[in-house]
C-alpha cells in the first residue's frame, strides 16, 4: 500500500505579514531572474498552456480566449506579495522561459483556489512550489534551479514551516527535479481531487541543515 499523509496544515503567525517590495520578490540565481508575474507575460502564458506537451502532466490545453480570461487571476499574491507566481528568465538575454510559483495547494479542487490569496495573510492551506518551462527550455538543469531558488525564498522570505509538492505519478522528471532540489518523497497522498498524487516535502528545519557546511 502507498504511503499517505493527512493534509494538516502548520500554523502560521498570521497577522498581517509587512508587504515586500518589489526588489525583495525579484529572485536571482546563477542563470536565472524570477520576478512576479506580470500582465505583460500573457505571451509566455499562451505559449506554454497552448502547448500539448507543456500541458501533458497538468490539464488540459487551455485556449487563447481562455489564457486572457484567466491572466488576471494568476497576478493575485497573497502574504505580502509572498504567495503567488513569478516569471522565471534567463539573466543573459532576459528571455522568458517559464513560471514559478508559492500557491495553496488544492485538496478537494482541480485548480489553485485564487481566493485563498490575500495580501494581509498566509492562506489556510499547505503551500506548494511549482513550475512550468517552455519546451525550449527543458533538459538545461532550469527546473532545478528554479524550485532551488524558490524554496530559499520560501525559508529566508516567508514565515512557512514547510513547503509541499505534488506530481503526476507518470511525470518522472519532475520528481526527479523535486529530490534534487531538496524535497523528501513522501509516498502517495490527496491533492487536486487525487487520491495516489505523489508527495514531496521539504521543512525549514530539513533547508536549515542542507545550509550547513
Amino acid at each position: 500500500m502507498a504511503a499517505t499523509r493527512s493534509s494538516t496544515v502548520p500554523s502560521l503567525p498570521n497577522t498581517h505579514p509587512d508587504p515586500l517590495s518589489s526588489g525583495a520578490l525579484t529572485l536571482v540565481s546563477e542563470r536565472l531572474l524570477m520576478r512576479p508575474l506580470a500582465l505583460d507575460d500573457l505571451d509566455l502564458a499562451l505559449e506554454m498552456f497552448t502547448d500539448p506537451e507543456v500541458m501533458e502532466f497538468i490539464s488540459e490545453v487551455m485556449s487563447a480566449d481562455e489564457i486572457e480570461q484567466e491572466m488576471p487571476t494568476y497576478l493575485r499574491r497573497g502574504a505580502g506579495g509572498r504567495i503567488g507566481v513569478w516569471c522565471v528568465l534567463l539573466r543573459e538575454t532576459g528571455e522568458k522561459i517559464g513560471t514559478a510559483a508559492l500557491l495553496p495547494l488544492p485538496i478537494e479542487e482541480d485548480d489553485t483556489h485564487w481566493a485563498l490569496l490575500e495580501d494581509h495573510r498566509y492562506p489556510d492551506a499547505e503551500i506548494e512550489v511549482g513550475y512550468y518551462l517552455k519546451r525550449s527550455a527543458w533538459g538545461r538543469g532550469y527546473a532545478t534551479e528554479t524550485c532551488t531558488r524558490m524554496l530559499q525564498f520560501a525559508f529566508e522570505q516567508t514565515d512557512l514551516a514547510e513547503v509541499v509538492a505534488v506530481t503526476d505519478h507518470r511525470n518522472t522528471v519532475s520528481q526527479s527535479v523535486l529530490k534534487k532540489s531538496g524535497m523528501t518523497h513522501l509516498g502517495t497522498r490527496r491533492a487536486y481531487r487525487w487520491d495516489e498524487t505523489p508527495s514531496f516535502r521539504q521543512t525549514r528545519e530539513e533547508w536549515l541543515t542542507r545550509q550547513r557546511p
